[in-house]
C-alpha cells in the first residue's frame, strides 16, 4: 500500500520547477494555471529569489501547483472520476498543511483548477492576516513532546505543527518566540523557520471569512482513494466534508503526527513525496522506519518513483 504525500510552506526552494519544464505539455499546463488565479507560477518557479518565494501569497500556489505537476508526471495523467487512473490504486493522499489542497485534487475532492484558485485565495489571506501583528514559527527538535507542549504553553505559544518524530513546531508572536530562544525546552534545540507569520493558530482566524467564500461555488467530488486528514489524522470520506476541513484547518494546529499513525494502522508500505520532496521522507524515516520512501525533488527522479508505486499498488 502506497501513500503519495505534499509538502506545506517552508519546502519551497528557487528554481523548483526549472526541470520540469522541460517535459512535454508542462509550460501549457502551468500557464493554464498562471491565467486562471492570476499569478505567474513560472516565474516564481524559475526565476524569482528566496525572499521572493517567500512570500506567503506566492509560495502556497506554488507549492500546490509544483506537486499537482509532479503528481501528474507520476501518475502519467491527470486523474478524474471517469478516468481515475493509477490514483485509484493509491492506498492514501494526504499532504501537510497547504499540501492538503494538492492532496485534495488527486483525491478528486477539487479540480487543480479548484485547487489553486482556493489556494490563492488562501495564501493571500493568510499574508494578510500575518501582516496584522509580528508573528512567526519555531522548530522544536527533541525532548518529550509532553514537556515541550507543557513549556509553550508557560510561554504562550501555539504547537502549531505537531509533525512527529521528535518535531513540534511552535507558533506565536515574535516576543514569545524570542522568549523560546532564551528559554528552551530541556533536551531540545530550537530552529526559527522562514515563515510569515504564525500559521494554524488564532492569528489566522481574520483569514477565514475568506477561505469561506473561496469554496462556497465548490461542488466537492468523493475522493477516488482514502484522504488523510490534517486535522485529526482520520480517514474523511466525505467530499464536503474535506472542504470543511480545509477551511478551518488554516487556524486550527497540523497533526501530522496523528496522520502517520494512521499511515501505519493502514498498513502502509511506501510512501511517496511529490516536489519539492524532502520534508516528509525525513519525518518518516524516523516515525515510520519500515515504510520504504522516496521523495520526489525532480523529474530525474520519476524512474524510481514509478517502480515504487508499481511495486507498492495493485495498478
Amino acid at each position: 500500500m502506497l501513500v503519495l504525500v505534499a509538502p506545506g510552506q517552508g519546502a519551497q526552494k528557487p528554481g523548483l520547477l526549472t526541470p520540469w519544464l522541460e517535459l512535454p505539455g508542462a509550460s501549457d499546463r502551468l500557464a493554464q494555471w498562471s491565467d486562471a488565479i492570476g499569478l505567474d507560477l513560472v516565474h516564481y518557479g524559475t526565476e524569482a529569489d528566496a525572499e521572493a518565494i517567500r512570500d506567503t501569497a506566492v509560495a502556497q500556489p506554488l507549492l500546490v501547483a509544483t506537486a499537482l505537476l509532479s503528481a501528474y508526471e507520476l501518475l502519467e495523467g491527470e486523474p478524474t472520476h471517469e478516468a481515475p487512473g493509477r490514483a485509484a490504486a493509491l492506498g492514501a493522499v494526504a499532504g501537510h498543511s497547504v499540501g492538503e489542497l494538492a492532496a485534495a485534487a488527486l483525491a478528486g475532492v477539487l479540480t487543480p483548477l479548484e485547487a489553486l484558485r482556493v489556494v490563492r485565495a488562501r495564501g493571500t489571506a493568510m499574508a494578510e492576516a500575518a501582516a496584522v501583528s509580528e508573528t512567526g514559527m519555531s522548530a522544536v527538535l527533541g525532548g518529550d513532546p509532553q514537556d515541550v507542549t507543557a513549556h509553550l504553553d508557560k510561554l504562550g505559544l501555539t504547537p502549531a505543527n505537531m509533525n512527529g518524530a521528535g518535531q513540534i513546531v511552535a507558533a506565536g508572536t515574535a516576543e514569545q518566540l524570542a522568549a523560546l530562544a532564551q528559554e528552551k525546552p530541556e533536551k531540545a534545540r530550537v530552529v526559527p523557520l522562514k515563515v510569515a507569520g504564525a500559521f494554524h493558530t488564532e492569528h489566522m482566524a481574520s483569514a477565514l471569512p475568506a477561505m469561506e467564500a473561496a469554496v462556497r461555488d465548490v461542488t466537492a467530488g468523493t475522493p477516488l482513494t482514502r484522504y488523510v486528514s490534517n486535522y485529526d489524522g482520520e480517514v474523511v470520506e466525505d467530499g464536503s466534508q474535506i472542504v470543511r476541513r480545509l477551511v478551518h484547518q488554516i487556524s486550527a494546529p497540523v497533526r501530522w503526527d496523528l496522520c502517520m499513525d494512521t499511515f501505519r494502522e493502514l498498513g502502509v508500505t511506501a510512501l511517496i513525496e511529490l516536489c519539492p520532496g524532502g520534508t516528509l521522507t525525513g519525518l518518516a524515516k524516523r516515525a515510520l522506519p519500515d515504510v520504504e520512501r522516496l521523495a520526489l525533488k525532480s523529474p530525474d527522479d520519476l524512474a524510481a518513483a514509478r517502480e515504487l508505486l508499481a511495486a507498492h499498488t495493485s495498478a
